[in-house]
């Protein structure tokens, strides 16, 4: 299909970065699992840390349906609206659980890194869906805006989730230590 395959070479590199960062993720939860569990750390990990693995799953997702051999844009258009449409969904169970959890006080920058900038990415998914109607190459191009922006909402994401548990690990030792002495 002539549109995307002139997209080919872009949602390979993002799909391939996609996948390396969920595994990634895997390997940094293994090892922060070996330390103390918090009370309520469930509630947060479901606030914080699963969507980072949903943003990237989202980003390689549409990476396989970009580079799939469709004969035809309806599949393809169906799946950004699925996905738009599922991912402001998500998001929002995602602001409920933000608020919901107790381990963690969220700031402006968790707003707007775990809620606001992927409602609009999803909601561009969702509108490249309908747009692609009336003019497939700005969907596309709008549809590649997003899942770069999912892309690095995951870098970002992840790299503060990952900075957090250790500072806040490095704290804790240090109380220990100062009480030791």
């Amino acid at each position: 299909m002539p549109p995307l395959a002139e997209w080919q070479n872009f949602y390979v590199i993002v799909g391939s970065a996609a996948g390396a960062l969920i595994g990634l993720q895997f390997v940094v939860i293994t090892l922060i699992a070996d330390g103390p569990i918090a009370p309520n750390q469930e509630q947060a990990g479901s606030a914080f840390a699963t969507p980072t693995i949903i943003h990237f799953c989202a980003v390689l997702l549409l990476s396989g349906v970009q580079t799939a051999p469709w004969h035809t844009l309806a599949p393809v258009t169906a799946i950004w609206a699925l996905l738009g449409v599922g991912g402001i969904a998500y998001e929002t169970l995602v602001a409920l659980r933000m608020r919901r959890q107790t381990l963690y006080m969220p700031v402006f920058e968790d707003w707007l890194f775990h809620t606001l900038l992927p409602f609009v990415a999803y909601i561009a998914i969702a509108a490249s869906a309908f747009l692609s109607q009336l003019e497939i190459g700005e969907a596309l191009f709008i549809t590649g805006t997003a899942v770069m922006l999912l892309l690095f909402i995951g870098i970002h994401n992840a790299w503060d989730a990952v900075t957090y548990h250790v500072f806040s690990r490095r704290q804790k030792h240090e109380k220990v230590e100062r009480r030791a002495e």
